[in-house]
């Protein structure tokens, strides 16, 4: 019975984990150059896209949505047996 709840909890922390990650991913992924503005800046005074990038895409998160899988699957998993 030990083991099962160490899976439990590594289980829970992957998945706790995934999600701070992802969460991180999201927030620090916005344009740097709207963080700071010392000087009024002009339209090309700026190497970045003017659109907005995706908050969100499967291609940049997969790390975080496999940490939050396989969490899941322990905890599933465990709690079946």
């Amino acid at each position: 019975m030990g083991s099962s709840i160490v899976l439990i909890w590594i289980g829970a922390l992957l998945i706790l984990c995934g999600v701070v990650y992802g969460a991180a991913l999201a927030l620090w992924g916005g344009r740097l150059s709207d963080a700071r503005r010392d000087r009024p800046m002009r339209a090309g005074d700026s190497l970045e896209p003017r659109q907005s990038p995706k908050s969100f895409s499967i291609r940049t998160h997969w790390p975080a949505l496999a940490m939050i899988l396989l969490g899941s699957i322990l905890i599933f998993t465990e709690t079946a047996f």
